[in-house]
């Protein structure tokens, strides 16, 4: 079905920037890029898809079963998004919020030109129908320079969607839930935004890429729509017959002095609280996980390890489980999405809280980005640390959030979103 060639790179970082650059032609484009980052279950340092032959985009009505029926219909590589949204196609639950960016529930497509990157080598998987073009692509590429821009500051002023005393109430009104067992930990986010507003989309994707430089990295447009995310956080992998979620759930800030950054990563390793965050989703993520397992195979491989990222410390579980080869892929995903680490525990009930307190449609944010490839293996991230942009309304957007429990603090809550939130607001404000 696709003409394959591979292609040996003298200067590999030069030619993903002058890649990334000429794919800008295109309607349809997916960028991954793990950033030389050294995980434990990468397959490829970098991927970039674009040409769309075939897509599906729909809103959350149906949604996981018309994935299952295109990817079966197309046999063949597939990349797109699940919103957060689709939670309402998987259990009985609404999102009514305020949405600026009107992005589709879900989108996919097969792109006709597929770059696979690994070490020194890229290789392009093309269809028949452009197979042709292999020759006149590569030197295309090899020879594009980024055109000249003024490097001017971006002039935008940033919007609070929750304002800071009200963000108090919130934390306060989740936390009698808490009290009262509704829940024992929800993830509650908030939106910053600017309106009226026009980015240079991968000119902004460049900037926060090179202050995160995290193992998710992506890019996405889908026509006048943008993602670019800074993610250092796998949603979920499936790799023959091995499934793999690795959930976030504790935030430390870094320091410029070793000694400080080295008490601040000591810290967050002895924080019960937020030790504790993590192994409440690492046991919903286990139950989620159990619904597709094979009996017996779901597995904990880490609890609770530090990794350390340019902007901050991060404590990070990896989860894992087998299941039969004749598993759907979609039931896999459809039976754990929404991510733990993005909603709480329950799950459900949670999931109803946050929608209750929120202010905005979570839509892209907090929901996934990745790939299915046609033997049916998948790769995830989920999107968090990003930047959200609808050309066409002008609105550019950026959320966080944090995982409330018994022990939260809304001060503590609060300055951590805003170290979360700092990458996107330097990038945006320049």
């Amino acid at each position: 079905m696709r003409t394959t060639k591979k292609h040996k790179l003298t200067n590999p970082e030069q030619f993903k920037q002058n890649i990334l650059t000429w794919s800008q032609q295109f309607d349809d484009v997916v960028w991954l890029d793990s950033n030389q980052y050294q995980q434990q279950y990468s397959n490829f340092d970098a991927v970039l898809a674009v040409d769309a032959f075939t897509g599906l985009q729909t809103d959350y009505h149906n949604a996981f079963e018309q994935l299952k029926e295109y990817q079966s219909l197309t046999n063949d590589w597939i990349f797109g998004y699940l919103s957060y949204d689709l939670k309402n196609d998987v259990e009985q639950l609404q999102s009514n919020n305020f949405d600026g960016l009107g992005f589709p529930d879900l989108y996919f497509f097969q792109p006709k030109k597929l770059f696979l990157f690994k070490d020194d080598t890229v290789t392009m998987q093309y269809l028949k129908m452009v197979d042709d073009e292999f020759d006149s692509d590569l030197k295309a590429i090899c020879h594009f320079e980024d055109e000249e821009r003024s490097n001017l500051p971006n002039d935008i002023k940033i919007h609070l969607r929750i304002h800071k005393d009200e963000y108090f109430n919130k934390i306060e009104t989740m936390l009698q839930h808490i009290h009262r067992g509704d829940i024992y930990e929800a993830n509650f986010c908030q939106e910053f935004y600017a309106d009226n507003t026009t980015i240079n989309p991968l000119d902004t994707y460049k900037k926060l890429n090179a202050i995160s430089r995290p193992p998710f990295a992506t890019f996405l447009k889908c026509n006048d729509k943008y993602l670019l995310s800074a993610s250092p956080e796998r949603y979920i992998k499936k790799e023959g017959t091995k499934i793999i979620s690795q959930p976030i759930k504790g935030t430390a800030k870094r320091d410029a002095d070793y000694i400080m950054d080295s008490i601040l990563k000591h810290d967050l390793i002895a924080d019960q609280k937020e030790r504790s965050e993590n192994v409440m989703i690492v046991d919903l993520v286990r139950n989620d996980l159990s619904l597709t397992a094979k009996k017996g195979s779901v597995k904990v491989e880490e609890l609770c390890q530090i990794y350390t990222f340019n902007q901050v410390h991060q404590m990070i579980s990896t989860v894992t489980s087998e299941v039969e080869a004749d598993t759907n892929p979609i039931d896999i995903i459809k039976t754990t999405f929404p991510m733990g680490s993005m909603t709480g525990a329950p799950k459900i009930s949670a999931m109803t809280i946050i929608e209750d307190l929120e202010e905005t449609k979570r839509g892209l944010y907090s929901g996934a980005v990745g790939y299915i490839s046609p033997e049916g293996n998948f790769d995830f991230n989920v999107v968090i640390r990003s930047i959200i942009y609808n050309e066409t309304n002008k609105y550019v957007s950026y959320s966080v959030g944090g995982a409330i429990t018994a022990k939260s603090d809304p001060l503590k809550e609060y300055e951590e979103c805003l170290v979360k939130a700092k990458a996107m607001r330097t990038v945006l404000e320049g």
